[in-house]
């Protein structure tokens, strides 16, 4: 679609089953904003490729290429965001440019904390990839909308947002999803919607 946002870096989101009806998820906003971007739902996949599906045959589906925003425990401070690159350790690593150096595509894990963490532990590949975690440099926009595990949580556009705004050093790219991200919070506040499952029974 020529409507679409031009983001080089690629972004395969992989989302939880259970995720997929969430009212106020934002994975198919992310799709649908971004002309490089996968939305794939499931539980585990073989490796890259087989999450990638034909979708983007034409680029590149090896590891080394990739990196993946990273769940687990990190030595990360508040003055090294708002995309770090951290090694298995979950510290910092010295030379950031260098470790996002020919990073050609972003992996994001879709759901509640819980559901990221189970993705991560059924899909062994993703260690294979370079690790970088997110540190928000304000709250999410949800607020009260939608409870978070940690409270420096944000939903998975404003992270997508955030480190494609570090790696294509591109602030339009983060506004331009916050802009249907504002529009769904407003309608959600002023319709006194909380997140819920969809009734699939009357959404086809």
């Amino acid at each position: 679609m020529s409507d679409k946002v031009d983001n080089k870096t690629a972004i395969l989101i992989l989302q939880h089953p259970q995720e997929q009806d969430r009212v106020l998820g934002t994975a198919r906003t992310i799709a649908a904003t971004l002309g490089n971007a996968t939305l794939t739902v499931g539980l585990s996949w073989r490796n890259l490729a087989h999450a990638l599906k034909a979708q983007t045959a034409e680029g590149s589906t090896e590891p080394r290429d990739w990196g993946v925003l990273y769940l687990g425990s990190t030595k990360v401070s508040k003055d090294k965001g708002p995309l770090v690159a951290v090694d298995r350790k979950g510290e910092a690593i010295a030379d950031q440019a260098a470790a996002r150096a020919g990073l050609k595509g972003l992996v994001v894990l879709d759901g509640n904390w819980s559901q990221a963490k189970a993705l991560w532990w059924r899909n062994a590949w993703l260690t294979k990839l370079r690790r970088f975690v997110i540190v928000p440099d304000a709250p999410s926009l949800y607020g009260n909308l939608r409870k978070e595990a940690r409270p420096d949580a944000v939903s998975t556009l404003e992270a997508v947002g955030l480190a494609l705004s570090v790696l294509e050093q591109n602030a339009a790219l983060r506004e331009a999803l916050l802009v249907p991200f504002r529009e769904m919070i407003a309608k959600a506040r002023a319709a006194g919607v909380r997140d819920s499952k969809r009734d699939r029974r009357v959404r086809r």
